[in-house]
């Protein structure tokens, strides 16, 4: 009776024990999991995954625009994956997203480089539950549910026509465009006001040609100015929009020596426009602070999540005041900045 009673403690002390080392095994495999799960978009720790595609990879503008975005990511406690094309390619764009939509991201804010050529694998991302917005660039305003602005497109167009008809210092004469991607929304929305500010304002100034695309590349907008001053010889002034296209417009004119005869202004950079700036072929370089543009696109993208919308005159930390439109989802960063030879040394973008 004894020895029975010996093995059936025994027994129970063995089933305690086996218990116990199955019960942390739980908890130790429990840890295990929430370590993993700190890395997909239902995390443990509640953090965002917030996706930002850029036209394009590489060029000072969308790596000054990185900057701030990243730096949100770390003031606002979440994740930021800054990615895109090599080239300006809408084709390209499209696999990024594809990539994006299967990591499950929350999500994914893009500057179209074709809207159209985006819309069916942005319909897809927002059909699987990812929030997807526009930045720099309007992408179909259907399917997004913000769509961040830089300027007012219309103010900002018509802006860059006046300035660069106030250098040339008169209101009649030929002038040219160079433009980006011939599909950039933008873009285009930019040249259709400076063409109406010029056809409402200034009837004596001729466009010797339609816009000219420049594959967003500097050493392009250099070949195409020196082709345009080439076939033009009374040409007086060059708009040039995309932030590569005014600096491969004023490293033509600097090589030609016509910095008194043909004026150049565009959307381009204080940092990269200085050097042309100062040799006054490149008169005015007119743009905003693309840091603070991935900022707040990366602001707006967590509030949304949160379900807040962006309100008119809000205060954005490290961005601003924003202007919201009548739509409730048109956001206006703010005004445009005039870079010259005077100030351009003061920003370090």
């Amino acid at each position: 009776m004894k020895k029975l009673k010996f093995f059936v403690s025994l027994l129970l002390l063995f089933c305690l024990l086996a218990g116990c080392v199955s019960q942390n095994s739980v908890t130790s495999n429990k840890s295990a999991n929430n370590g993993q799960a700190s890395e997909t978009k239902n995390d443990a720790n509640g953090k965002l995954k917030i996706a930002v595609v850029p036209k394009l990879v590489g060029i000072p503008y969308f790596n000054a625009a990185e900057k701030g975005a990243l730096q949100a990511g770390k003031d606002l406690g979440v994740d930021v994956i800054y990615t895109g094309p090599t080239e300006a390619d809408a084709a390209q764009q499209v696999k990024i997203i594809e990539d994006l939509i299967s990591q499950k991201v929350d999500v994914i804010a893009v500057a179209p480089n074709d809207p159209a050529s985006l819309t069916p694998v942005l319909k897809k991302a927002k059909e699987q539950g990812i929030k997807v917005i526009d930045w720099d660039t309007p992408a179909d305003q259907s399917i997004v549910e913000l769509s961040i602005h830089q300027i007012d497109d219309e103010i900002y167009g018509r802006h860059i026509a006046k300035t660069l008809i106030e250098k040339i210092g008169t209101d009649k004469g030929e002038i040219a465009i160079l433009t980006g991607g011939l599909s950039a929304a933008n873009l285009n929305a930019w040249i259709d006001a400076a063409k109406k500010e010029l056809e409402e304002n200034y009837p004596g100034i001729k466009l010797v040609t339609d816009k000219i695309a420049t594959d967003e590349k500097q050493q392009v907008a250099y070949q195409k100015t020196l082709d345009l001053i080439k076939s033009y010889p009374n040409l007086k002034g060059i708009m040039a929009f995309s932030t590569p296209a005014p600096l491969g417009a004023a490293q033509a004119i600097q090589e030609k020596g016509l910095q008194n005869k043909i004026t150049v202004v565009g959307t381009a950079l204080p940092k990269d426009s200085k050097p042309f700036l100062e040799d006054q072929s490149l008169d005015v370089a007119i743009l905003w602070e693309p840091n603070k543009l991935g900022y707040l696109t990366v602001a707006l993208a967590k509030d949304l999540v949160e379900g807040k919308k962006p309100q008119d005159g809000q205060n954005i930390d490290n961005v601003g005041k924003i202007e919201v439109k009548e739509d409730g989802k048109t956001v206006i960063m703010g005004p445009p900045t005039d870079f010259t030879a005077e100030n351009a040394g003061n920003y370090d973008f």
